[in-house]
């Protein structure tokens, strides 16, 4: 069917008219539905942080549901298996429910002196980054690592993430692994069309100006950052200002009931805004931390983000 230029003009006339007797807060929701341009998603590790008994991904894709998110982002190592039966059972689940899936949190260390340690991180993110291309998960959560001179994650924390190298070592060969590691992945993150999410972690990525020397260092549209509300020794909001202009996507942390490590009161409000004019409108994906319930605590955390964002 042609269009003439008098029937272009006539119906550019009536498009406004269109629109009339509809309100602001619908007009203001056709951009991206409900929230604005933000997607909220749920992590499964709100429901299971580390526990003995892991809380089964595909009823963290029902609850998700059931709750009002947009997406849920699954934890790699909470997952059952890496069976095509399993993967594509999440996936069904998924768009049953009109769920998306916009990031795999994995685990990997490419902070080692041991080139075969180091390997073994490489190959483990590529096999990952093909779990998620399988999955149709467009982000891989990345860490750098750490030197693991303290054993303990609890003691990790009392020393607020300040890890001292192994001996005979120094953050300048951290950097110089992690970026040669991160390149390694880029050419399988780049053929399976996966963005590498590298998030401000507990270890070498504690410090900001670390997190972005590496990301500078790889300067790849295939490498964004994973910006995370919570992970901070000290002020969280300079700091987010100066990743937010690099995010991809955000996880957003809540601590009802007390956090399981520590407590944050986060003004999520004054995080918005930083987002906003920072230009992000990607996804929040809710990491809720306490100690509280899931299924209580994750709608109350979903409330707060929607009002903060709105």
């Amino acid at each position: 069917m042609s269009i003439n230029r008098r029937d272009a003009l006539k119906l550019g006339a009536l498009a406004p008219l269109a629109f009339a007797g509809r309100p602001a807060a619908a007009l203001a929701d056709t951009s991206a539905g409900q929230g604005g341009p933000f997607r909220f998603a749920v992590s499964t590790y709100s429901y299971w942080h580390f526990d003995k008994d892991k809380y089964p991904v595909q009823k963290v894709i029902d609850q998700a549901a059931g709750i009002g998110f947009d997406g849920v982002e699954l934890l790699h190592v909470q997952m059952d298996n890496e069976t095509p039966a399993y993967l594509n059972s999440l996936k069904q689940a998924a768009f049953r429910h009109g769920l998306s899936l916009p990031m795999l949190s994995i685990h990997q260390d490419f902070v080692s002196p041991d080139p075969k340690e180091r390997q073994e991180a490489v190959d483990h993110t590529k096999k990952c980054i093909g779990l998620a291309a399988k999955l149709g998960i467009p982000a891989v959560r990345l860490n750098s690592g750490r030197w693991n001179t303290i054993k303990e994650f609890d003691d990790l924390m009392k020393v607020k993430g300040n890890e001292p190298p192994i001996a005979g070592y120094t953050d300048e060969d951290a950097f110089k692994w992690c970026i040669e590691s991160i390149n390694a992945c880029l050419p399988d993150a780049e053929a399976n069309g996966v963005v590498l999410a590298l998030e401000n972690h507990w270890g070498l990525t504690t410090k900001v100006e670390n997190l972005l020397r590496l990301f500078k260092g790889v300067n790849s549209p295939w490498l964004g950052i994973n910006l995370d509300t919570g992970n901070w020794p000290d002020d969280p909001y300079a700091g987010i200002e100066q990743l937010a202009p690099h995010a991809v996507i955000v996880q957003a942390k809540t601590y009802y009931g007390g956090g399981v490590w520590y407590t944050l009161d986060l003004d999520y409000a004054r995080i918005a805004k930083i987002l906003r004019n920072a230009g992000f409108r990607g996804w929040i994906s809710l990491e809720m931390e306490g100690k509280e319930p899931a299924d209580t605590a994750v709608p109350k955390s979903l409330d707060v983000l929607r009002r903060a964002f709105a």
